[in-house]
């Protein structure tokens, strides 16, 4: 097996060509839905949209083996050579993301079953048991044939294998499969009972056979946050099953990746995408109405699976079909939420999907063009933008988001708390959007981290509530605030180990020493508590009460509760260890209180935006790299705002006019060289 790429060799460009444009823009191309003589049609059509990118085939198995063992790719040859002579870049999707009719026939147990005991039938995408061995070799099997015939096609510059995986399954294989994995994990049935606490209640096992496989239910928090870890083993198996095989096969330049999908929680993304060379995600916002603070703090997660460029690999055109009411985005937002990607790290933007198909579960989803063919309102937006960013692609190219405060985003804490949540309305991706949103605006940079990454380049680092650590991960942020870094928790941080079982230690477990401080006692709160001090404000939904226990511990903020269990007791605390500082935030906070923390936090770490005083409708970013600085300044809002650029700022491209950004406006800029 060859080894993987590393992010080094896709230095902030979409490929790993030379070249290839540093920009791919495009859309999802499905010529099997359509006749042959239609294609140099839609291929003239997509190059006057300004696309340089298909993607193809991620649905197409049945096409490519109508029978089994019996390959056609004729028609596949076809397509991406008319996709080369127009020049378009092509990625090809492995289409195990939806089996064919005789694959589920004549092998009924791939197919996956539920937690309720029904097996999945025919007809619709990801109906197939993520444990099957059987379904595993057929789907190695295609993507092996795939990659033989188009692993050095010059046109193909990228593979994507299945689509948006996610559900998993509970056939006997996955049963099997649940009981090997936890003999892995623990070693001995003894260590499992220990880690789980199982004398709780009874659940005490005689052997690993007897672990019964859940996902929900009142079932033991150790099993079902192992649950996940399971999940995540099994997809990152599944994942490099075809991988792995694919790898020796194609161009060294070419990139493998998945597409994953909006907060996805069935899996450890950071974990999955290890060894792919690049993450790439789906990119929806049903409601027609997006919150651009929210889906770039995505986009920042999805960056920091890998911490280099991503690919959008889809995005809709105008609305989808599967939301509550199906809005529409508004004039002007799918170019703004395109280059809203770019300015978070995207290296790609493609649209979902180029046409609908005649029939189909998805015909009402939003296209560039109808179903008669000839473009859609959204065409000649889509076509601005894209010709812009092909047009800025140069400027861009080797360049990446910069940003001085990092935030830490934990699976396993999702998980625990998603599970227990100790009041209905905790939410933890709100929680994290909370405290990204204020630190966003008005830092202007923020980069999402895994709990092992490596935080040394980044003046501050905030986890908002990593409830679930390891001592490993306690000692790793312990060495960064040594070192001189500005750690920040948030509620609820520290409270369990990775079998979701208590620490002995109260809050923040194993960083209590640090900290010089302990959570004495926390509460669910059903209404607001006010917080005074250097932080003046409101808590909701949560509060802590902190006890410190080192002298030198600062109290940033106390509770105003009278009457109650809170009233005077700590809110924040600070201290400064070695070089730097631990700082813990023991509430939600409302929306201003957690913007005048940020200013604080900021202001503590010496961290400045790339603009002073940008409107808050402004998104403003910076790529950097390849001696170049390049601001895109996005306006989000209904009205032109004037925005104060940066000495010796060069406009390139965008809606800049008289010192202004338009309405929904996008504005490039190049920055001068900061001095060394």
């Amino acid at each position: 097996m060859a080894l993987a790429q590393t992010p080094a060799d896709f230095p902030g460009r979409a490929t790993g060509y030379a070249d290839v444009p540093a920009i791919a823009v495009g859309a999802a191309w499905y010529p099997e839905h359509w006749p042959e003589s239609r294609w140099e049609t839609d291929l003239k059509l997509m190059k006057a949209t300004g696309f340089n990118t298909v993607r193809l085939a991620e649905f197409a198995w049945s096409r490519m083996e109508p029978e089994e063992g019996k390959f056609d790719f004729a028609w596949l040859d076809r397509a991406i050579a008319a996709a080369q002579r127009h020049g378009f870049m092509v990625v090809l999707g492995t289409p195990s993301a939806a089996p064919p009719a005789w694959l589920t026939q004549k092998y009924p147990d791939t197919l996956r079953v539920d937690e309720n005991g029904r097996r999945a039938g025919h007809g619709g995408r990801r109906h197939f048991s993520f444990a099957s061995k059987r379904y595993r070799e057929l789907s190695r099997r295609i993507a092996v044939e795939m990659t033989k015939r188009y692993g050095h096609h010059p046109a193909v510059v990228g593979w994507q294998i299945d689509n948006e995986v996610g559900p998993a399954s509970f056939d006997a294989e996955s049963v099997a499969a649940w009981h090997a994995f936890l003999k892995a994990r623990y070693g001995t049935i003894d260590e499992l009972n220990r880690r789980w606490t199982t004398q709780y209640w009874s659940q005490f096992y005689n052997d690993f056979d007897q672990v019964p496989l859940h996902q929900t239910g009142q079932q033991n928090p150790g099993l079902l946050l192992d649950f996940r870890h399971f999940t995540t083993a099994t997809w990152t198996d599944f994942i490099q099953n075809q991988a792995s095989a694919m790898r020796p096969l194609i161009d060294s330049r070419s990139f493998i990746t998945t597409n994953t999908m909006y907060w996805n929680a069935g899996f450890d993304h950071f974990v999955l995408h290890r060894d792919l060379d690049i993450a790439s995600w789906d990119n929806y916002i049903p409601n027609g109405r997006p919150d651009w603070v929210s889906n770039g703090a995505n986009h920042d997660l999805v960056r920091g699976y890998k911490q280099r460029s991503f690919w959008l690999m889809e995005t809709q055109a105008g609305h989808v079909d599967w939301g509550t009411i199906n809005r529409a985005l508004d004039p002007g937002q799918v170019r703004e939420m395109g280059w809203q990607a770019v300015a978070h790290g995207a290296d790609a933007v493609l649209y979902w999907q180029w046409r609908p198909a005649a029939n189909g579960q998805e015909t009402y989803y939003g296209t560039v063009l109808g179903q008669d063919g000839k473009p859609n309102l959204i065409q000649p937006e889509i076509a601005k933008m894209s010709t812009e960013m092909t047009g800025a692609a140069a400027l861009l190219a080797d360049t990446q988001p910069t940003a001085q405060v990092g935030m830490i985003y934990s699976f396993d804490s999702r998980w625990a708390l998603d599970l227990q949540p100790h009041n209905k309305e905790y939410d933890p991706i709100k929680a994290f959007t909370d405290f990204y949103r204020p630190l966003r605006v008005q830092s202007q940079g923020v980069h999402v981290l895994a709990p092992d990454a490596d935080f040394s380049a980044y003046p501050l680092v905030v986890a908002p509530h990593i409830n679930v650590i390891t001592a490993a991960q306690a000692k790793h942020l312990e060495a960064y605030v040594r070192g001189g870094g500005h750690l920040v928790l948030g509620a609820r941080s520290g409270m369990k180990d990775d079998a979701n079982a208590l620490w002995p230690e109260r809050q923040p477990g194993p960083l209590a020493a640090l900290l010089g401080a302990r959570v004495a006692q926390y509460y669910a709160l059903d209404e607001d508590v006010g917080i005074t001090g250097t932080i003046n404000g409101k808590a909701s939904l949560w509060a802590e009460a902190i006890e410190p226990s080192a002298r030198d511990v600062r109290t940033l903020a106390t509770y105003r509760d009278a009457g109650g269990w809170l009233d005077g007791k700590p809110a924040i605390v600070t201290r400064k260890v070695g070089r730097g500082s631990i700082t813990y935030v023991g509430a939600l906070l409302d929306p201003e209180t957690m913007a005048s923390l940020a200013t604080s936090l900021l202001a503590d770490a010496k961290i400045t935006p790339i603009i002073a005083g940008a409107h808050p409708d402004f998104e403003i970013a910076e790529r950097a790299g390849g001696g170049k600085r390049v601001l895109i300044a996005i306006n989000h809002g209904d009205v032109a705002h004037p925005l104060a650029l940066p000495a010796g700022a060069r406009p390139v491209s965008g809606d800049w006019a008289n010192g202004s950004v338009a309405a929904h406006g996008v504005a490039l800029f190049e920055l001068a060289a900061k001095a060394r």
